[in-house]
This record gives C-alpha cells, structure tokens and sequence, in this order.
C-alpha cells in the first residue's frame, strides 16, 4: 500500500480523496509548521510527501526517505524544495500552478487599490479614533484610472492583473525575456517595452517572475532610485525578488510613494521598518488564499499521488 504523509494541515478534499482510493495517509497533527526533526522522522517509511511550500524539504529530508517516490508541493511556487537533488534520486517534485492565477491577481488588484486609497490606514483610523467628518483636503488618495501599471513578468498571474487593471482604465507596460504574441497583445491592451523604461515610466510597477537565482534582489536600491517619486510598489510574487531594506529605505526617503507587499524576504519576518511606514500595506502572504484556489490545490496533490500509486506519471513535474 503507498504510504504517504503531509506535512501541513490542507483542505480535507486531499485527505478525503486520497483515503477513498485505498492509500494510507498520515497528516501531521501538530500547531504551527512542522519542524525539521519531526519531518526527518515522519518520512523515514513513506512513497509520497505532500508538503507546503513554507517548509524546506532539503538534502538531508530526502536521504531520510529511501521509498520516496513524489515530493508534491502544496503551492506553485518549488523553491523551498531541492528539486535538483530530488531527481538525482528519481523523486519527482510537482507543484499546484495555474489554480492560484485569479486568486493572486484579484490579490494584487486589491493591494494597488488599498495602497493607491489609503484603504487599510482609513479602517484602522475609524476603528480607533474615529473621524469628524468630510473635509476637502481629507485623507487624498490616488486614483488608478488613466495611471500606467508596469508588469514585470507576464505569466497567467501577470495576464490576469493585466486584464482586470485595464478595466480600471490603466495603461499597461510589460516586461519580460521574451513579448507575448501580437494578438495576445492586443487582447490585454498591453505594450512591451524594456526593463529600464518600464521602472522609470509607470506610475504602479507589480511584480509576477518566479524566484531563481536570477532574479533575487532583481528590485533593489538602483531599482527604487529610477522609479517616479510618485510611484508604488506591489509584490504578491516571492519576497527574495526584493530588498526589503532597500525598499524601506527608498519609502522613507521619498524616492516612491509607497508600497503593498504580499510576502517577504525573510518570511515569515518582516523588515522591522517597513511596519512604521504609513503608505505601506502588508499582508500575510494570503495570494491564494480561497477556498476554492486552496480545493484545486488540493486536489492536484491528491490526483498526482493516486498516479504515483498506479505507476502513473503525474502532472505539473518541475524537476
């Protein structure tokens, strides 16, 4: 029988799922992330590990898994994964794409949104303080419509930000290696240009690339310095891409306007400053959050571990 354990708590569809087609699961049962001893141990005997991509599945997992066969990531992101090292021992490494896109883009919609108008600093002024009434010159935002958005990377996410901000009546700028196909183009209203002119033209610059070597620090302090003293920040993407004390120091020194972030160099930790920032929005990392991106999730692990059971090959390898 193919053993398998997940390491965090999901949607019960997997568990449910999975306990249907014969397979015995194990689910850690503890409060908050697994630790790295507990898993150590928890793998010792198993085919499959589900696994969230908050925790690190490292050399040292793996060489405590001699059955294992799959690695199925609980995310669409790989990177907290060694899936170089995985396929040097035949384990193949799959991840969640393409579920997450209209989560994470109406995410990112919503965070230019809440740091153009001031959303979050309004609410948590009237849920202390209070105000004393409509003034003219009181708490001004921004309005988006007939601003330019830079997208930098312009995958599913990217193209689903894209649509949906077009609809607010921006103008959009992509960037990335190669442009998208003419008549894809022209669906998005969306106008390629380079790295440099986007950063320095666009009034909202949202980043959607995957974490690779490559584009660690790809924002950095020579990034915030060309961008407009009017411009904001959004990253729903992955935090590393950023220097989050680059960042903090170009908000501060007025160099952009602000920012709304999504996740974080260091995450869970945050860079201290940017919490005492009040044209900063943060949230916790909740791109995907929904219950139905979060269902589709779970049934992809769970459908990539039946074929695991039936010697089948499953979908979305990344290694």
């Amino acid at each position: 029988m193919t053993k398998v354990f997940i390491a965090a708590k999901i949607p019960d569809k997997a568990y449910n799922t999975l306990t249907h087609a014969g397979i015995d699961v194990q689910v850690y049962a503890g409060s908050g992330l697994i630790q790295k001893a507990a898993l150590r141990t928890a793998v010792t005997d198993i085919d499959v590990l589900i696994t969230a991509l908050s925790t690190q599945v490292d050399q040292e997992i793996i060489d405590a898994a001699p059955k294992l066969k799959l690695i199925a990531n609980y995310g669409a992101g790989f990177n907290n994964i060694d899936a170089a090292y995985a396929r040097t021992k035949n384990i193949a490494v799959t991840n969640t794409p393409f579920v997450s896109t209209d989560s994470t883009a109406e995410l990112t919609v919503g965070l230019i949104l809440a740091v153009s108008r001031r959303i979050v600093a309004g609410d948590q002024l009237m849920q202390t303080q209070g105000f004393d009434g409509w003034a003219p010159l009181f708490f001004l935002g921004h309005q988006v419509s007939g601003k330019t958005l830079g997208i930098i990377g312009m995958g599913q996410i990217g193209q689903g930000v894209a649509k949906r901000m077009r609809g607010f009546g921006m103008h959009i700028l992509y960037y990335q290696r190669q442009p998208l196909a003419p008549e894809l183009e022209k669906e998005l209203g969306a106008t390629y240009t380079d790295f440099d002119n986007l950063i320095q033209t666009a009034d909202y610059v949202t980043i959607h690339v995957p974490l690779v070597p490559a584009t660690k620090h790809l924002i950095n302090a020579a990034t915030f310095k060309q961008m407009k003293s009017s411009s904001f920040f959004i990253n729903a993407a992955r935090g590393p891409i950023v220097d989050e004390k680059a960042l903090a120091q170009a908000i501060k020194a007025k160099e952009i306007a602000g920012a709304a972030l999504d996740v974080y160099e260091h995450e869970p930790d945050v860079e201290p400053e940017l919490k005492h920032l009040p044209n900063v929005v943060l949230e916790p990392h909740i791109g995907n959050a929904t219950i139905e991106a979060r269902d589709a999730m779970a049934a992809i692990v769970a459908d990539n571990t039946i074929a695991i059971a039936q010697n089948k090959q499953p979908k979305y390898i990344v290694n």
